[in-house]
């Protein structure tokens, strides 16, 4: 009998001590439950500053304007915005002398169709020529200038060749025909020099140029010419 009496107080703190086991594990499976609540909430509240940050508008990208509009307008290189064409008529001649006495004389007429093209050289463009405040773009162009002139020797021709009567004048055909075609494409050169063709071309440029330029965030383009420059005359 006493020992089983002994026996008794191990039995009820081993029950004690179980007891206090599943206390002590649920205890910690409801802080795991709480934690685990707390770690899903925070996720969500993380993913959600996570979504706003990336719906939030980007900002515009930024345009270097005056590269765009130096690209733009190079690749047009010699601009072309007038033409002029005309008909010259033009007389050469030469003589044969002997000591210092004309024996004869060497006619030749030339009727040349000859061509200028004006314009500007957007090539020389430089950053410089390129102005951007605020919402506005500033272009200034070189200078118009004389870009081409021709002879079309397709319908040009000699219109008349004359050695003299009797025939004694040089025989000089190829060397006249030049110098015919020479005289006529500074004529040409000259009348359309008078007729203002430098003033067309800038004006036509000023408004190609205008249509040209198109870049992002410009909402005004303001195109300036300069005069001529300086016509260099053949001696």
């Amino acid at each position: 009998m006493q020992r089983k009496d002994r026996q008794r107080p191990r039995h009820r703190g081993f029950v004690r001590f179980k007891h206090l086991g599943l206390m002590v594990t649920g205890g910690v499976l409801m802080i795991a439950a709480v934690t685990t609540i707390g770690v899903v909430r925070s996720g969500d509240h993380f993913l959600g500053k996570v979504s706003t940050l990336f719906s939030n508008p980007q900002p515009a990208p930024k345009v270097e304007a005056r590269s765009i509009v130096i690209q733009q307008i190079r690749d047009a290189s010699e601009l072309t915005t007038a033409v002029f064409t005309m008909e010259a008529v033009v007389p050469t001649q030469q003589d044969a002398t002997i000591g210092g006495l004309v024996v004869g004389r060497t006619k030749l007429l030339y009727i040349a169709y000859g061509e200028v093209r004006a314009g500007v050289d957007l090539s020389s463009l430089t950053p410089e020529s390129v102005q951007v405040v605020g919402e506005t773009l500033r272009l200034r162009l070189p200078p118009p200038q004389i870009l081409d002139s021709k002879i079309d020797i397709t319908r040009s021709k000699v219109y008349d060749y004359n050695r003299g009567v009797l025939g004694l004048g040089p025989d000089v055909a190829p060397a006249l025909q030049e110098l015919a075609q020479k005289e006529a494409l500074q004529k040409i050169q000259a009348t359309a020099t008078a007729d203002g063709i430098l003033q067309r071309a800038n004006d036509r440029a000023k408004l190609v140029v205008t249509q040209m330029i198109k870049v992002p965030g410009i909402q005004e383009v303001l195109v300036e010419t300069q005069p001529p420059a300086p016509i260099l005359r053949s001696p």
